[in-house]
């Protein structure tokens, strides 16, 4: 519990069973900061189709292990956010303790000071050397620019250490299954006029090989993905407009 909100933490997690421990060992031995309470209320980690020990391991902490066979970073937090529980902020965290968990409080903060939803911007001097490959490294600069040209909204990074409100979730009804879930999320809460904010965060070398950058296929289908999101939502924001524009002159004939 944090400022007396429920505070549920999604893991997503395929092939993670080298680091989801010390992941989730992390999140438990979190306390609220005044009173010395734990700081989570609960950890439902996604088992996104793996075929190693990932659920096993995370079947011995006092966390909800749900299965989502569809591989997709979306489809793993779709089904998270899926499981009936209390929810009042979301937190969402990498299973290859490629962040610090311990900053996590930092993301709360501004939460309760009125953020809607938070990114943890992995900046350079907070990033340890080799924490992101090249490809994610250009990706998100172009994300990043591309955010900023269609929408005026200062974005450095579209960073999976994140916190958003129920409320805001609900808001921005989240479509999609696989790589653009980071994006979308950041495009959509411009879109509906929640306050988004961003805030350093450490950023370490992850514990084995990514799914994403350390294959070519995964570094080409989440470039596709990233930018297919958002010049989908591009597109949808100007028919949603152009039609507002004919209903107006038809209303004034």
């Amino acid at each position: 519990m944090y400022a007396d909100r429920h505070i549920s933490v999604i893991v997503p997690a395929h092939n993670e069973a080298p680091s989801i421990g010390r992941v989730l060992k992390s999140l438990f031995a979190l306390v609220e900061p005044s009173q010395g309470n734990p700081l989570i209320d609960q950890v439902i980690v996604c088992d996104n189709g793996s075929t190693d020990d990932t659920a096993t391991i995370a079947s011995r902490f006092p966390c909800a292990v749900v299965a989502e066979p569809e591989l997709g970073y979306g489809a793993a937090c779709q089904a998270a956010l899926n499981h009936p529980s209390e929810k009042d902020i979301v937190v969402f965290v990498d299973a290859d303790c490629s962040v610090k968990v311990s900053e996590l409080p930092l993301l709360l903060e501004r939460i309760k000071n009125g953020a809607d939803l938070i990114i943890g911007s992995r900046v350079p001097e907070y990033r340890q050397p080799g924490a992101l490959s090249l490809p994610q490294l250009s990706g998100n600069r172009l994300a990043s620019f591309l955010i900023r040209l269609f929408w005026d909204q200062s974005v450095t990074d579209l960073g999976p250490f994140r916190a958003i409100t129920w409320k805001g979730l609900q808001v921005i009804n989240m479509q999609d299954r696989r790589y653009g879930w980071t994006v979308e999320m950041q495009v959509r809460a411009i879109q509906e006029g929640l306050r988004m904010e961003e805030i350093p965060v450490s950023t370490l070398k992850r514990i084995g090989r990514s799914k994403i950058s350390g294959t070519v296929s995964g570094v080409l289908g989440a470039g596709a993905g990233i930018l297919g999101t958002l010049f989908k939502l591009l597109i949808r924001e100007q028919f949603r407009a152009l039609k507002l524009r004919v209903a107006k002159r038809k209303s004034a004939l």
